[in-house]
């Protein structure tokens, strides 16, 4: 089990049994809880990403949890239904499943393989490099390590979407799906309080017009 949640990931788990929350359901104090922290975010403008680069992150998909599986098979093992495993793995190299995507509603086929794989992408809700630009880059090594592989921050998604979202905040993307826009403010809050990722003006206002909406 992936440790490190928070409160809002451990009631999805219990209720779903998948972080993705993929049905957008949240409850009031959920709301109520993420619109007390965004107003407590220190608001800041975007610090220059030089000096960025994904390795001062910590090598991609490490197994920071020491369960034997790197974490974007985590993830996949996490939100998907329906997988198999490859032979011998304990149940760690996902080979094939089906996502409900959250940002777009579809369902999608999961196939492992080098033309494949990509259909299902892991996304960083709050994208490092943006974390870079709000905070990340005075942090230590271990901090960002953990950031980057912490399930709470990271969602299986549709491939093309999360490339469409890049490294873009709440100001400049939201998911298409908007049945899922207040789950996904309200974690990415969650993330923002957690690891004190500040926010831009813009950005707190976009992420304030939909959380006063749900």
């Amino acid at each position: 089990m992936l440790t490190g949640c928070g409160e809002l990931e451990a009631r999805i788990d219990a209720d779903t049994g998948s972080a993705a929350d993929s049905k957008g359901s949240h409850s009031k104090s959920d709301i109520t809880d993420a619109l007390k922290k965004l107003d407590k975010l220190a608001v800041k403008g975007r610090a220059p990403r030089t000096g960025f680069e994904r390795e001062k992150f910590g090598p991609a998909w490490a197994d920071v949890d020491r369960n034997g599986c790197d974490t974007r098979n985590d993830i996949l093992k996490r939100d998907l239904t329906d997988e198999t495993f490859k032979p011998g793995t304990h149940d760690c190299i996902v080979l094939t499943g089906t996502l409900k995507d959250p940002y777009s509603g579809k369902t999608i086929s999961f196939k492992r393989g080098q033309d494949t794989s990509t259909a299902v992408q892991i996304d960083h809700l709050i994208p490092l490099s943006d974390a870079w630009q709000k905070g990340a880059q005075q942090w230590t090594d271990t901090k960002r390590k953990e950031f980057a592989n912490d399930p709470l921050n990271l969602l299986a998604v549709d491939g093309p979407l999360n490339g469409q979202k890049s490294d873009a905040d709440a100001a400049t993307w939201l998911p298409p799906r908007k049945a899922y826009r207040c789950a996904y403010i309200a974690r990415q809050v969650e993330v923002k309080a957690k690891y004190d990722v500040w926010v831009t003006a813009a950005e707190k206002t976009a992420m304030k017009d939909i959380l006063d909406t749900c």
